[in-house]
């Protein structure tokens, strides 16, 4: 069977479990804590050596590492990923976004902030992160309040992708209150079929 390695409190982790839950696609997830080190032991090292999670053994055996890398591999041919050229191209240019402009304030803020526990050593660190944290959610912003989905009318993995830290980035010190399109965006994909949630795997 599908095995994917992770830790669903981690949103690239998560967007994993989403998409496998969305396209219904049977899994054995096993739990790799992160905090104890678990992913840079020698028996994940050999399936992932640069020691990160989600990390997917497929049924042949093959590892895929990299959660939007993941992500396109399972949404090929589906719904989830637009077959149209240019389309294809706004999710990717939305997944690097995420990677690059969205990830490394949002989910670092959160991680001080929720991993642990805001530490009087981390204060200044992650107060830096929010602003380029809102910057991220304001170009967001202005493309949801547009259509409803980040690449059009369809929802596809680059909702995904950017739904997996938006959705808990209050967790960050974000306050979502001020996004109105993000807001009603969240609805949106949480109303999906088949939608999961973290809360019901922990």
């Amino acid at each position: 069977m599908l095995k994917v390695y992770g830790d669903i409190v981690s949103g690239n982790c998560y967007k994993v479990k989403l998409l496998l839950a969305l396209l219904d696609i049977e899994h054995e997830w096993l739990h790799v804590d992160i905090m104890r080190g678990e992913a840079h032991k020698p028996a994940f090292l050999a399936l992932n050596p640069n020691g990160k999670v989600p990390t997917v053994v497929l049924e042949d055996g093959r590892t895929l590492c990299e959660s939007n890398a993941i992500l396109h591999y399972f949404a090929e041919g589906s719904c989830f990923l637009p077959q149209d050229r240019f389309l294809h191209a706004k999710v990717l240019q939305w997944q690097f976004f995420e990677q690059y402009s969205h990830e490394p304030y949002i989910a670092v803020a959160r991680f001080i902030a929720k991993y642990l526990g805001l530490p009087e050593d981390r204060r200044e660190d992650y107060l830096a992160k929010q602003a380029g944290g809102h910057k991220a959610l304001e170009v967001m912003e202005k493309q949801l309040a547009q259509t409803p989905y980040l690449v059009g009318d369809t929802y596809t993995i680059a909702d995904i992708s950017l739904y997996g830290y938006t959705h808990v980035a209050h967790e960050g010190g974000f306050d979502l209150q001020h996004y109105p399109a993000i807001t009603a965006w969240l609805a949106r994909v949480k109303s999906e079929p088949r939608h999961v949630t973290i809360e019901q795997f922990l």
